[in-house]
């Protein structure tokens, strides 16, 4: 909830989108870029530490092994959830739905007993169909925009 509010109601949260949507552009709408970087990474440090903290506490051990190659369910949650590999796009309530999607596919693949070594298969297969289908409607909607312009362009000139 806060990061959502934070992300969508506040300067800090526009200046964030920006920048990671083109580095160069708000560099010239004025936005301090290295200051927004700075800031955004050591929140992600902070929420990182409160992470381990909170995961340590739960186990009761700390093992540098601990979540080992987890990076996979999270890029894919954040992919399935609308955010953009490129930056500058997605939402923190989209990215909430796609850990969901993913803990539900893995929990559903651990009741049906499928062999743990294709779990990563299936979350890419999950993925690959996800960017299919968001390539081809941003396919779709560009070439409709398209044409109406075309069409549009048309109706000035006669």
């Amino acid at each position: 909830a806060i990061s959502w509010f934070v992300l969508t109601q506040t300067t800090f949260g526009r200046q964030v989108y920006a920048v990671g949507a083109d580095l160069d552009a708000a560099g010239k709408a004025g936005i301090k870029v290295g200051r927004v970087l700075f800031l955004v990474y050591v929140i992600c440090g902070l929420l990182a530490a409160i992470a381990g903290l909170v995961s340590a506490s739960q186990v009761g051990t700390v093992s540098p092994t601990f979540a080992l190659q987890k990076e996979f369910a999270a890029v894919a949650a954040a992919v399935l959830g609308g955010t953009s590999l490129f930056g500058g796009r997605g939402s923190v309530l989209g990215t909430v739905f796609g850990a969901i999607l993913i803990q539900t596919v893995a929990n559903g693949l651990v009741i049906i007993n499928a062999d743990p070594y294709i779990y990563p298969v299936v979350v890419a297969a999950i993925i690959f169909l996800a960017v299919l289908a968001d390539s081809l409607r941003t396919n779709f909607l560009e070439r409709t925009n398209q044409r109406q312009i075309r069409l549009e362009d048309s109706l000035e000139l006669s």
